[in-house]
């Protein structure tokens, strides 16, 4: 191929040419100019048809003029043998595979540094990480496989594919080093190479090419270019070009793709002024329909041209940068040298700076040079990383462009940031954290207001976002801690730090909001993006605090500057004068303000930070050497409560509701301020501020403070009270508040350097109190727990201490239950508690103590003791302030002014009290009395005033116990006192040790005794409350006698009736068991048992008898198309059913039609005006999207909503009885072969009547002589007829409405109620119906009889009785015309032309066809005429023995054929009869079928081939002729379940009998069905019939691990699309095929529609129904038709029984069986269609997803 161009071109001069100047000199060869007259020359004729490209052709002229010399020259030999040779010589250690958008990730929890360190599906299956904690997440593209960076793990770097020699490479080193001959012409060509691709790249002339590349005349030839952005949707695209082009959708779509996945298309060719004219149409119809125009160029083609083959050649290079490390070096050095004496950036710098220029099609090729260069080579990294920092330009042009992140160089900062020692570097020689800060300066002012404070109302969603990436390269760097701080590295950072308060200081106070009062807001603020820079900001803060804390000098620095940033930021509201507010003798004095009338800010990150540098401070000691960075005087504590203390004001005044008029974005912000996902960095830094101010201000005056900005002074001053209800409301609520946050500013040591604990203890006290509200999902802890800079919550670490897991059930999930002893660590106010949260903790706990019957008080735990630094805090407790707020509460109820208090306050009241109680015990406990100086217990028993009627705590508490209305804290109150008297005898003990020992021993023994006390207490009440129970029982039983002796008569009535009733019952059940045996064919068969049946109408509620002359009663029902029984799934479905014949089923069961049934019964006439009442309710909710077709018939179901379309009439059950008189003499007359020759006349008169069309009158049936013909075609009536039975005319409507919906569903057609294949499709939904309850019950191991679910009885019992009365809706003749041709199926001599072989019909559905038509033969001119019982009884047995027969034979001819296993004989009769059986068949086959085969061998496939016919055929005559089958079909016993059959079917056990008994009748059928041309082809081997028993199906087989089916999805290529994009794919599950789903390549044009690959699949995989499994987001959907579909939990749990959609949690996931096989009853219930109703009617969406292109 090659040589053939080479022959018309100067392509082989030019090899020549460059070979023989590799012998010359350096200084005479110019590489550069050659290259570029080569290029000059082939390239424009190369890339010369670029509307319409021939990519092969392309690609083949490019190898033969360009790269294959270039490669000749560069390598000095044969370019394949030589990178043959590179390659076997070994590979990099690195894996370097780059990610595509959708492939899976996998990350190690255990050993990888931070979560960005990846492997690809090839590494992570080959390494040791597989046996690890791994997550699986998918790639949104772009990524870098991380195999072999040993700085990217902690263990296990290498991947048994990457360690040294795992290759099998014969070399000892990874790679062959190049010889210096090739490496001296690579630094040749490199250069010119690599300049021709960045000037292309970045050449801006739409007309003109560099000199060096123009050759000849310039040609008028030019392309209008559309480039692709993120700002027009597919649909405006295809639409302006429509508009503009005048071209077809289709070539529009075309177009629309290649922009989409390349970035840019020519979408015109010619002259430069009609190239011109396209772009300005373009443009214009594009401006339309949205706010900017679409991108266009008109480029010349040679412009064109080259700027494509740049392309092509940085893929070449990429291509031999995989090859050798020589390569890459010398690439590297090309790319980042510069010019000496020049200022020009160097080349990688360039293609840089220009990145956001450049199309994706360019951008994809430039960076995946960079991973397999640059990112290759550890040195060369950290050098671009370097000249990466250096372009600051970078990021402001990725924040004004309009591509993805993923396809922005700027994305390529993960993978240099968050490698610790690059990262190290590039802080202290680049000070990146300073230059990413400075970036972001740079880009937000345009969002500052005239106070330098960010304001984002009206911002963009997009740009900000952008910005969002930008803050999280600072998080990328700070990922992981330095262990070694240098001067440098210090400094650096500092610097860094302090420009990123710069950022904090404009969002300190940004966004104040003011009360509205009076008129509600007009619009609601912006809010959103406010909040999500805090959420983008939360993990970094917190890092920051992190690095500072790791060095003491540094964490002091750092503090004095924050604290200076805080202070300049508070300086603004001190104009204000001061005024003094005086409480219990003591004063402050603050600046005014007020929340409810200033402007507040929910924002101030600046004091949230200091906060944290704070605790920071106490935990590692540092605190002590404050003074010497802040001296006392500068610290202010005041003004640094001021402002988070005013947050939490707002916060209460909100739930106060004093700010509704605010509207929603208040409430929202509120709700983010206290969410996990915030409140590390915002409330719960708000109450350490409040901590701080505890332990460092007078507690007085704190307490002031906080009473002044709650607005409270007056509440707790002696000035009387409003009266208006509202504000009294407002202030109990703001009293709630303020007592709730003093709980937490003293309570609340639960974080590390506030309190001495670790961050597993707090970890595991926030699981404990969110296990004390209820049992939870492991996902959802996981939700409810803040998450570190490395995605994760410590949750694992400490679960198992405090909890144990329940595994989950076949639905539902597995969930954590607290362990019992970690109960007393529950805290009623804990923090993070919501209100709801709060209310649901105290009710759970407060029901688990009364179960255990047990007090309900629930005290605080001893909480642990404060850090040196917050000692203080506690002195809140027992100050001044805090007793005259405590006692004046508690004073007013009980003085019950009821409107001044709440129970909540009360409770908190309580709380407090505990706390201060557990604290004054826990430091006497320490430490000797009188060094305690916390003197709670004196405060509270101390006399609030010297008035006479002053009272303390103490006996407030006394009091409060006979309020009525708080009994519920009763128990609290009684456990507070207790704690008064142990600190009071703690008080009171000696100073010596032993005797504190003693003390405390008493106390302990007075603790049991008032234990002893409650529990004597408890005893009582116990006792009163039963004997309390006792009398009203008493009382009732009284009553109860006294209405029966008033009501004496009723009374007897009723219990005779009872009692008659129950003799009847008993008597009926003895005559069962001893009258008759349970046989349901033949002579004997036993009575029908015909119930009257009264039902109930679910709309009406009215009662009503089932008859056959009453108005119609109906089942709501669906019938669908099904394959759940299918044997051969490739097998091509009919769409349509225009010309279908549907009287013979295939064996295969291919598709059948299902009748399924919720059971829930209607009257017709409710039925109609209920679906009616809906069509006229939806055609006036047009805009509505319908769950159900209401054209089609579809409703839902009244009561349970399962989705139906039809309605079943109920049609009672005709009792009938056999006289054994009149049976035992009509047996002497009717055997087999009589009988057949009295239907072979009647059919014979038939034809013949019908063939002359005349009317014949009925003889009279006293002749019988049976030598007249005339007489022999009325004998079949001479064994008994009866008048056929009245239908009500509404029956009659309804079995013809449920008839044709049949037919219209099951064959996919019109409606037509005069159709002749109404009658089979009849027989056939009735077949396939049974056969498919049949399977469902033998898979589940369920017995035949008594196990169906109610609305499958009901279902199946209706359906039966229908398909036996729709003959009676439809014309004789047609009946008998369908009877024939089933009969010569069984009787050859009936054949006519178009009857299949006997092995080409399913038996059971010729049965079921052949018993309800058979009646038809009874029909007469003049009277309407029926079987009578005994009539029916024969025709029912000899009709069943025939067919079985049939089938007997399809068995032995199709399953009894193979050679035998190794088995002893068996010389049963049952084998001896086989035996003797088969010489026959061999006989009357010519020897085809062999006789060779054992008698055992053919009777074990007989046996086993016939159960499920036999099991249909019990389930069917049960049903149609409702005798009660044998005990033995109520168990499940194989043995016992064939000979109950038998029995019940008028079967003889040994089945060869039956052939035996009839053998003169069967003997020329036998040898007719032998002859069968089909029956010998598949004896001969040359066709396969289908084998008995059908194998029953399942949904395929999966893996155990979800890795495997992802490895699976990933080694999937679309089979119609040629690129590498990752597609979707989905899994089968009904047949196992793999499918690339929402995708145009894969789209099927069906009946004129676009369909997709899925919802054309399920066509013909499953009729229109199917299952599918989305590999990528392990989710199940399932489909039905082209517009309905749901999704639905995939049967992969983790480990915590839980399912991952979206593979969002990423943990390991294993299949469920439990769950699987759920799945596969839905199928095999027929239930997908009802999931998918239910499901789109709970989750209704008004724009719905596109099901017809899935």
């Amino acid at each position: 191929m090659i040589q053939d161009y080479l022959s018309d071109s100067a392509g082989a001069s030019l090899i020549l040419e460059w070979m023989v100047m590799t012998q010359w000199c350096d200084e005479r060869f110019n590489f550069q100019a050659t290259f570029l007259q080569c290029l000059a020359k082939h390239v424009p004729n190369i890339y010369s048809a670029e509307m319409d490209p021939l990519l092969e052709k392309q690609e083949e002229m490019v190898q033969a003029a360009i790269l294959y010399p270039l490669e000749c020259y560069l390598f000095g030999e044969d370019p394949d043998m030589f990178l043959e040779k590179l390659q076997q010589s070994g590979a990099s250690q690195l894996c370097g595979k780059v990610f595509k958008g959708g492939e899976t990730t996998y990350s190690c929890r255990d050993c990888a540094v931070d979560p960005t360190c990846v492997l690809c599906m090839d590494c992570f299956q080959n390494s040791i990480h597989k046996n690890h904690r791994y997550k699986m997440h998918s790639s949104t593209g772009g990524g870098f496989c991380d195999c072999g960076d040993t700085e990217a793990w902690k263990a296990g770097p290498l991947c048994t594919k990457h360690e040294p020699g795992a290759s099998g490479s014969a070399k000892e080193s990874p790679e062959c080093q190049l010889n210096e001959e090739i490496m001296e012409r690579s630094r040749r060509v490199f250069p010119s190479v690599i300049k021709y691709i960045v000037d292309m790249l970045i050449w801006e002339e739409e007309k003109e090419l560099p000199p060096e590349l123009t050759i000849g005349e310039k040609v008028d030839s030019y392309y209008c270019v559309l480039f692709n952005d993120e700002h027009h949707s597919y649909d405006h695209v295809i639409f302006s070009l429509q508009r503009a082009l005048g071209c077809e959708l289709g070539e529009a779509q075309l177009h629309t793709t290649a922009i989409d996945k390349e970035g840019r298309r020519a979408v015109k060719a010619g002259h430069y002024g009609s190239c011109q004219e396209a772009k300005e149409e373009i443009k214009m119809h594009s401006e339309n329909i949205s706010q900017r125009p679409l991108h266009v160029e008109v480029l010349h083609a040679d412009v064109m041209a080259h700027q494509k083959f740049a392309l092509r050649l940085g893929s070449w290079l990429n291509k031999l940068m995989s090859y050798s490390s020589d390569f890459r070096q010398i690439f590297c050095q090309i790319c980042l040298k510069e010019e000496p004496g020049s200022e020009k950036p160097c080349f990688i710098s360039k293609l840089m700076l220009w990145d956001a220029k450049l199309h994706k099609g360019a951008r994809k090729v430039l960076h995946e040079l960079i991973f397999t260069s640059f990112f290759m080579e550890m040195e060369y990294k950290k050098l671009f990383a370097v000249e990466f920092v250096k372009v600051n330009a970078l990021q402001k042009e990725y924040i004004s462009d309009d591509h993805d992140r993923v396809l922005s160089v700027t994305a390529l900062s993960v993978q240099m940031f968050t490698v610790p020692t690059l990262a190290r570097h590039l802080i202290e020689e680049q000070n990146v954290i300073t230059v990413i800060t400075e970036t972001l300066l740079e880009v937000l002012p345009e969002y500052l207001d005239k106070n330098d404070k960010f304001n984002f109302q009206g911002y963009s969603q997009d740009k900000l976002n952008r910005v969002y990436a930008v803050i999280y390269d600072l998080r990328y760097v700070l990922v992981s801690k330095p262990t070694l701080w240098t001067d440098r590295l210090r400094e650096r950072f500092l610097e860094g730090f302090v420009s990123f308060l710069r950022i904090l200081t404009c969002m300190q106070g940004m966004e104040e909001i003011k009360r509205q009062i009076g008129q509600h807001i007009e619009v609601d603020p912006d809010w959103e993006a406010a909040i999500a820079i805090q959420m983008q900001l939360k993990n970094i803060l917190l890092m920051f605090q992190e690095w500072c804390a790791c060095d003491e000098e540094l964490l002091l620095r750092a503090y004095s500057e924050c604290h200076k940033a805080v202070m300049r930021c508070s300086t603004n509201g001190r104009s204000r004068e001061k005024t003094v507010f005086h409480l219990c003798g003591h004063t402050l004095e603050s600046r005014p303000y007020r929340v409810s009338v200033d402007p507040v800010s929910i924002h101030l990150p600046l004091s949230r930070t200091l906060a944290g540098l704070h605790v920071r401070l106490s935990k590692t000691g540092t605190i002590s050497r404050l003074h010497e960075f802040v001296s006392p005087e500068e610290f202010q504590v005041e003004l640094l409560v001021e402002y988070p203390l005013r947050c939490l004001v707002l916060v209460a005044q909100v739930a106060a509701e004093m700010w509704r008029r605010n509207g929603l974005s208040l409430i929202s912000q509120v709700f983010y301020y206290q969410d996990v996902k915030c409140r590390e960095e915002m409330y719960d830094k708000d109450i350490i501020m409040l901590q701080i101010g505890a332990s460092l201000m007078d507690p007085n005056q704190f307490l002031l403070l906080i009473l002044q900005r709650y607005e409270l002074a007056d509440a707790f001053k002696k000035i009387k009270p409003t009266k208006d209800q509202d504000l009294i409301k407002q202030c109990n609520v703001l009293i709630e508040e303020m007592l709730q946050i003093l709980i937490y500013v003293v309570g609340e040591r639960y974080v590390p350097g506030v309190s001495n604990v670790t961050k597993e203890d707090v970890i595991m006290r926030e699981i404990i109190h969110l296990l004390c509200i209820e049992p939870m999902a492991h996902s959802a802890i996981t939700k409810s727990l803040p998450e570190n800079e490395n995605n994760e919550t410590g949750l694992e670490n400490v679960i198992d201490k405090v909890a144990t897991f329940k595994k989950p059930g076949v639905s539902g999930h597995g969930v954590y239950e607290l362990k019992d002893e970690c109960l007393k660590e529950f805290n009623m106010f804990f923090y993070h508690y919501t209100k709801t949260q709060h209310s649901k903790a105290e009710h759970t706990q407060k029901k688990r103590r009364k179960q255990e019957n047990r007090d309900e008080a629930l005290p605080p735990p001893p909480p642990p003791d404060f850090s040196p630094a917050f000692s203080n805090v506690v002195r809140i407790l027992n100050c001044d302030v805090m007793m005259h707020i405590l006692r004046t509460i508690l004073q007013r109820a009980v003085e019950l002014e009821t409107h001044l208090w709440t129970e909540a306050m009360i409770q908190m009241v309580l709380h407090l009290l505990s706390l201060g109680l557990l604290e004054e015990k826990q430091q006497l406990l320490k430490c000797p009395e009188e060094e305690v100086t916390f003197d709670f217990y004196h405060k509270a028993t101390r006399m609030g005033s010297s008035a006479l009627n002053a009272v303390n705590v103490l006996m407030l508490l006394e009091k409060l116990k006979r309020v009525p209305q708080l009994e519920a804290q009763k128990d609290t109150v009684n456990w507070i006192l207790q704690m008064f008297d142990t600190v009071k005898r703690l008080r009171e003990k000696s100073c010596l040790t032993t005797v504190a020992a003693t003390s405390g021993s008493e106390a302990t023994k007075g603790d049991e005794s008032t234990q002893d006390k409650e529990k004597a207490e408890r005893k009582r009440k116990a006792e009163a409350a039963r004997l309390h129970r006792q009398k009203i029982m008493a009382q009732m039983s009284a009553l109860q006698r006294n209405f029966i002796e008033t009501h004496k008569l009723l009374y007897e009535n009723t219990l005779e009736a009872q009692a008659k009733e129950d003799a009847i019952m008993e008597e009926e059940s003895m005559s069962s068991a001893v009258d008759y045996s349970k046989i349901a064919l033949g002579p004997k068969r036993g009575p029908s048992v015909a119930e009257k049946e009264v039902l109930t109408c679910i709309l009406c509620q009215e009662e009503q008898e089932v008859k056959l002359e009453s108005a119609a009663m109906v089942l709501s029902a669906c019938v669908q198309k099904s394959t759940a029984l299918t044997q051969n799934r490739s097998r091509i479905l009919e769409l349509s059913g225009d010309t279908l014949d549907p009287l013979f089923m295939h064996p295969d069961l291919p598709c059948g039609t299902h009748t399924g049934s919720c059971g829930h019964v209607m009257h017709a006439a409710c039925w109609q005006k209920y679906f009616e009442a809906m069509q006229l309710n939806f055609r006036q909710r047009l805009h509505v999207e319908q769950i159900f077709d209401l054209e089609n018939g579809e409703y839902l179901c009244p009561l349970c909503k399962s989705l139906c379309n039809t309605v079943i009439p109920i049609v009672p059950l005709q009792a009938q009885k056999i006289n054994s008189e009149d049976a035992e003499a009509v047996a002497q007359i009717l055997s087999l072969a009589r009988w057949l020759e009295i239907i072979t006349v009647r059919i014979s008169g038939y034809s013949v009547k019908n063939a002359k069309g005349e009317k014949q009158n009925l003889p009279s049936l006293a002749n019988k002589g049976m030598g007249n013909s005339a007489l022999e075609f009325h004998s079949i009536l001479s064994f008994g007829v009866q008048s056929l039975a009245k239908y009500s005319s509404s029956i009659k409507e309804m079995l013809i409405l449920f008839a044709t919906t049949i037919y219209r569903v099951g064959l996919k057609v019109a409606p037509n109620e005069a159709d002749y294949r109404i009658p089979m499709m009849t027989w056939s939904t009735c077949a396939f119906t049974i056969q498919c309850i049949e399977n469902l019950l033998e898979t589940e191991s369920k017995p035949l009889f008594g196990s169906l679910q109610n609305r499958q009885h009901s279902g199946l019992k209706a359906l039966v009785q229908f398909a036996a009365a729709q003959r009676t809706t439809s014309p004789q003749v047609l009946i008998q015309k369908h009877l024939i041709r089933l009969l010569g199926v069984l009787l050859p001599n009936f054949k006519v032309e178009d009857t299949p072989s006997l092995l080409e019909v399913d038996m059971f559905h010729v049965l079921v066809g052949v018993v309800l038509s058979f009646p038809s033969l009874y029909w007469e001119d003049a009277v309407d005429l029926q079987p009578s019982s005994i009539s029916s009884a024969y025709n029912h047995l000899y009709l069943f023995h025939l067919t079985t027969l049939a089938h007997i034979m399809q068995i032995v001819i199709s399953s009894a054929t193979e050679s035998p296993t190794a088995r002893s004989s068996d010389n049963s009769e049952e084998a001896r009869s086989a035996q003797s059986f088969c010489r026959e068949v061999c006989q009357y086959t010519s020897g085809c079928f062999s006789q060779d085969i054992p008698g055992w061998l053919v009777w074990d496939c007989v046996k086993k081939g016939i159960m499920p016919y036999l099991r249909c055929a019990a389930l069917f005559f049960h049903y149609l002729l409702g005798v009660s089958p044998p005990e033995e079909l109520l168990q499940v016993s194989e043995e016992g379940q064939f000979r109950a059959l038998c029995s019940y079917l008028s079967l003889p056990t040994n089945l060869f009998l039956l052939f035996q008994e009839y053998w003169d009748t069967v003997n020329p059928l036998l040898q007719r069905w032998c002859a069968d041309p089909v029956v010998l082809s598949c004896l001969k081997g040359k066709s396969i019939a289908v084998r008995y028993p059908r194998k029953r199906n399942s949904l395929i087989e999966l893996p155990e691990d979800y890795s495997c089916l992802l490895n699976q999805a990933s080694q999937f290529r679309c089979p119609r699309s040629s690129d590498d994009e990752q597609k979707h794919p989905v899994l089968c599950l009904f047949c196992g095929a793999m499918l690339c789903s929402q995708n145009t390549c894969c789209q099927e044009l069906v009946n004129g529609e676009e369909l997709g690959a899925c919802t054309s699949h399920a066509l013909q995989c499953g009729a229109g129904v199917c299952m599918f499994l989305k590999i990528r987001e392990c989710k199940v959907v399932l489909i039905e038709g082209k517009t309905r579909g749901c999704l639905y939990p995939a049967p992969y749990l983790d480990e915590y029984g839980e399912t991952d959609p979206g593979l969002k949690r990423g943990n390991p996931l294993h299949l469920c069986r439990e769950r699987y096989r759920k799945l596969h009853l839905l199928w095999q219930q027929h239930c997908i269609i009802e999931e998918i109703a239910r499901s789109q009617e709970t989750n209704q969406i008004f724009f719905g997803f596109n099901w017809q292109l899935l």
